[in-house]
């Protein structure tokens, strides 16, 4: 018990102090040194609020009504404010899921990190830097001299987290709080930042509170794991046991909607008519300058592929690969530098923007977060029917159809006179679905729509877009960094490295039997790939 660094007894916390408002009820959590604690759950389970708490970062209209939160002896519900000040940098410290939100974005890089030991500890101005390069070179980022001096905007997201990292152990604290740290990387920066955790915590024996509804991360980092719903803890098992022997069906469920990163059964082609066609598509930054040339930047390089009408083809790739460039070029959202882009027969890369507007109803998008593509300020209704009245659609017949493609991605009629923070991450997705089917499109891209949804809704809308394309004929191009998506949804697969298609054809030879060393790296590095989640068991162990 002396060495137990943190230890959770029966923690209860409510909105308002209200008991009959319980968001966590009764939660029990242990961590020894050098242990890794997953939290897994659905969106509203009570994984960030128990993170928070122990943080003492709660917001004002929640506040722990019962239960002790216990680090190293001292409780942290009862310590006053200038000791959990104290405490959150020396003792305990958390990465949050989005760096570029917790990094100031007008200060180096370096100064921020070097701030915490500047408050925190009595070590001069060039003991802070040695301290500091010291760091960022153990969380193994390049050229340390250069990156301290750089903004956090000019930096990757693999390594604004690496600094994100870094900031949070320069004091080497005894707990480290990793929320959802990895949940926009792509395969290869997410096994980097899971490995560089695994290292840091055998080097310095920091216990680790890791949150994820990722359970293909959880494989590959947990010692034992604690699976929340609706504030109740459903079980608390090791990794090996919880992934072989679930007790609760909730954890059954949420084990069978991770999707296998096996490739689905190829799917018979009912038709070879092409509804998308790019042909050696290219988009370049930079250039020109009126004293001189700007550096050039090929963010896309020739790239041709085909979409058939209701086939799914998938980009993947790890950031900065050229994916979402060139699905942003294909919606005209940016231009082309050249090359051709065919929707329905017609090349849409050069038409101007009034030429181009009778043609948008024929190609729409889903962005990745549907909070910041909905006007938080109308009702979704409103959001819907916006593009058909820009195409001359009563607005009595628009909004008929609004209510019947509410009902259709399975949310009430009444939902068009709501906004959109009344609804979950998957309500608002479904959301967004609903509002580019109201335009009837031959072609939706789908751009990283279901990487910020936890396992079960991701899968409901995995599900959702299949009927939808069963039902209207759809193509659609499916951008993603996960594999495991790429192989359940898509028909073909296009794999792209710094703007150019390294490996383009069939869901199962790409990603079954590739061909590349980069995709055999990248299917090297998805969390998870042992596993047959659904199965409860190794690949290695199937009869």
């Amino acid at each position: 018990m002396s060495d137990r660094v943190l230890d959770i007894s029966n923690l209860r916390i409510a909105l308002n102090g209200n008991e009959d408002s319980q968001v966590v009820k009764g939660l029990n959590l242990k961590i020894e040194p050098g242990q890794t604690m997953c939290l897994v759950g659905e969106s509203g389970s009570g994984k960030s609020l128990t993170a928070l708490a122990t943080m003492g970062l709660l917001p004002k209209v929640l506040s722990p009504i019962a239960g002790s939160i216990v680090l190293k002896g001292e409780d942290m519900l009862t310590a006053t404010p200038a000791r959990m000040r104290t405490l959150r940098a020396t003792a305990m410290s958390m990465i949050f899921q989005e760096p570029m939100t917790a990094l100031n974005p007008v200060a180096r890089v370096g100064q921020q990190i070097e701030e915490v030991l500047e408050f925190h500890s009595d070590l001069s101005q060039s003991e802070r830097r040695r301290r500091v390069l010291e760091m960022m070179e153990a969380v193994h980022l390049p050229d340390i001299e250069k990156l301290y001096k750089s903004y956090p905007h000019q930096l990757s997201g693999g390594q604004r987290q690496r600094i994100m990292i870094a900031m949070a152990l320069i004091m080497r604290p005894q707990l480290l709080i990793a929320d959802e740290p990895t949940t926009a990387l792509d395969v290869t920066t997410q096994a980097q930042i899971l490995k560089l955790i695994r290292e840091l915590r055998e080097e310095q024996g920091t216990a680790v509170l890791f949150i994820t509804h990722d359970m293909g991360v959880v494989s590959e980092i947990a010692d034992d794991v604690t699976v929340l719903k609706l504030g109740e803890v459903m079980e608390t098992q090791s990794v090996d046991n919880l992934l072989r022997h679930p007790q609760t069906d909730y954890t059954r469920d949420l084990l069978r909607s991770v999707p296998s990163q096996v490739p689905r059964p190829a799917r018979s082609v009912a038709t070879d008519e092409i509804v998308l066609d790019t042909d050696k598509l290219c988009k370049t930054y930079g250039g020109g300058g009126l004293f001189f040339r700007a550096r050039e930047v090929m963010a896309a390089q020739d790239v041709s592929l085909s979409l058939l009408k209701g086939r799914t083809l998938g980009i993947v790739g790890e950031s900065g690969s050229g994916k979402s460039t060139v699905a942003r070029c294909i919606m005209r959202l940016i231009d082309p530098t050249s090359g051709s882009i065919k929707v329905g027969g017609k090349d849409i890369a050069t038409l101007s923007q009034k030429d181009l507007k009778p043609q948008r109803k024929n190609i729409q998008i889903v962005f990745q977060d549907p909070m910041r593509s909905l006007n938080p300020r109308i009702e979704v209704g409103e959001s819907i029917i916006e593009g058909p009245l820009n195409f001359g659609v009563p607005r009595n017949k628009a909004m008929t159809r609004a209510r019947e493609l509410l009902e259709l991605v399975g949310l009430p009629a009444s939902a068009v006179d709501r906004f959109p923070h009344q609804f979950s991450g998957g309500q608002r997705q479904r959301i967004a679905i609903a509002r580019a089917l109201a335009m009837d499109p031959d072609v939706l891209v789908a751009d990283e729509a279901v990487s910020a949804l936890d396992v079960s809704v991701q899968a409901q809308v995995l599900d959702l877009l299949a009927e939808l394309q069963a039902r209207f004929g759809l193509g659609i191009l499916f951008i993603t960094h996960d594999l495991g998506v790429a192989a359940q949804i898509c028909d073909d697969v296009v794999v792209m490295q710094y703007g150019r298609v390294v490996e383009y054809g069939p869901a199962g030879q790409v990603l079954g039997a590739p061909q590349q060393d980069y995709t055999k790296a990248l299917i090297a590095a998805a969390p998870g790939r042992h596993w047959d989640f659904a199965n409860f068991r190794p690949f290695a162990e199937a009869p």
